[in-house]
Parts: C-alpha cells; sequence; structure tokens
C-alpha cells in the first residue's frame, strides 16, 4: 500500500511493516510476521525493485509480531538487522517481562490470533544476528533513519524519524488500533512492559514535529505527531 510518495506499508491494521523508498534502495521498518514475506516481494516488485535493494531492517522492538521475516533477510539476502541494544537479546527469542492483565473483547482478540496465526507468528525465526543502534544515531541507510529511544512498552523500544518522508515509525510506542479490543485510535499499545514510561517517552517524538505517526498495529496516522501525543495521554490519563 503507497501512504505517500515514499512511504509503503504491507500487512493491515492488524499487524503491519514499512518501506521507506528512495532511489538508492528500500529501507524497511519492523518485520511483521514471517508470512509478510510474500507482501514484501510483491511490493517491491511493483516499485521495480527486489529484496537485493533492500539495505537495511530496523526493528523498533524484539516482539514476535515485529521481527517476522528479518532473519530471512539476514541470512539469505545479507541485510544487516539493526535495533537497539536493550532489545537485542528480546529479537533473539530471549525472554520477555510479564505484563499486567490486558483488556480485551473476544472478537478482535481472536481476529488478531487468528491473523497471527495465518502469518506464521506460531513459526517465528528470532535473530541470530544484529546491528545494535543506540539514541540519537542516524543510519547511513536508505532515508537516513535517525533513532529515539522511547523505553517502556519494552526496554529497548525505539520511534525512527525520516526526516525526508515526515514520517516517524513508532511501533508499538502507541497504536491507533487496539489488537484486542478493537478501539479505533490513538491509545496506549497493549503487552506493554512500563505502561507509565511508555506515556512519558512519547515526548521524545514530539520534536520531530512528523505529518506522520506509523504504528505496528492499526491505520497510518497523518494528522500529525502533536496531535496522536495529544490523544494517547488523554486515553491514558482516564484510565488511571
Amino acid at each position: 500500500m503507497k501512504l505517500d510518495a515514499s512511504l509503503h506499508r504491507i500487512g493491515n491494521n492488524i499487524v503491519a511493516a514499512y518501506l521507506v523508498v528512495t532511489p538508492e534502495g528500500v529501507t524497511v521498518i519492523d518485520a511483521g510476521l514471517s508470512g509478510h514475506w510474500r507482501e514484501l516481494v510483491t511490493e517491491l516488485a511493483t516499485l521495480g525493485f527486489t529484496v537485493d535493494d533492500v539495505r537495511g531492517v530496523i526493528l523498533t522492538h524484539g516482539d514476535s509480531d515485529h521481527v517476522g521475516f528479518a532473519e530471512r533477510l539476514r541470512r539469505d539476502h545479507g541485510v544487516p538487522v539493526f535495533i537497539h541494544a536493550g532489545d537485542a537479546e528480546r529479537a533473539k527469542g530471549g525472554p520477555k517481562p510479564a505484563t499486567a492483565k490486558q483488556s480485551m473483547k473476544l472478537g478482535p482478540l481472536l481476529g488478531f490470533a487468528a491473523y497471527t496465526l495465518r502469518k506464521g507468528g506460531a513459526r517465528t525465526e528470532w535473530l541470530t544476528e544484529v546491528v545494535e543502534v543506540h539514541d540519537g544515531e542516524t543510519l547511513d541507510l536508505p532515508g537516513s533513519p535517525r533513532i529515539i529511544s522511547m523505553p517502556g512498552h519494552s526496554e529497548g523500544s525505539i520511534a525512527v524519524y525520516v526526516p525526508a518522508a515526515d514520517a516517524v515509525f513508532v511501533g508499538d510506542g502507541l497504536t491507533t488500533r487496539h489488537v484486542l479490543t478493537g478501539t479505533e485510535g490513538p491509545q496506549p499499545a497493549p503487552f506493554t512492559d512500563e505502561p507509565a514510561q511508555a506515556i512519558a517517552s512519547l515526548q521524545a517524538i514530539v520534536s520531530t514535529k512528523a505529518k506522520w505517526v506509523l504504528p505496528g498495529h492499526g491505520a497510518p496516522w497523518s494528522e500529525g505527531v502533536d496531535a496522536a501525543v495529544a490523544a494517547v495521554e488523554s486515553v491514558a490519563a482516564g484510565r488511571r
């Protein structure tokens, strides 16, 4: 799906990954589920590219529905996979903390589970090698993506800011569709390690002034980062 001249999405509002497309090649932001591989290849072909034009994969964190096809790209095509040092072990299949009891509704929960299984979520191929990144780094990849530390959802959660695309990719730093309840609109993401810290971390992306806020779950948001962050903070305040 084309979002803008240099922005494309694969997957859907349940689980999504993104492509930053430039004449120099492609940067993949998050890798969805392993079954999104076919969609990746198809989307690249529509753009006149192949997987060999992918210069790097940046993971916003190390959960299974973001790791997806990253190891396949790394192993079979030599594509480096970048992740914050705090989530490196998580992306390799290491343990993750238990989270608090989640709110859920049966329909959306079953839809999320069914889609995840259909797209290979039960067969996650964890990373065996990663390139660790840190807050403030600008990577030598198409779009010159900048790493913004956003701990909370996980220790090493990040946002990725691409100025040329006027976009900030937030992973599970926020969501625009709660996968367990189906609630739409900017809000805190479920399965978050440290919810209060995750909300506080959103201030780190406000200075980007990006038009696009692109989450791992839910519809792309094009009404600006200020409005997205304000909406999430309002929802979080209402839950206290």
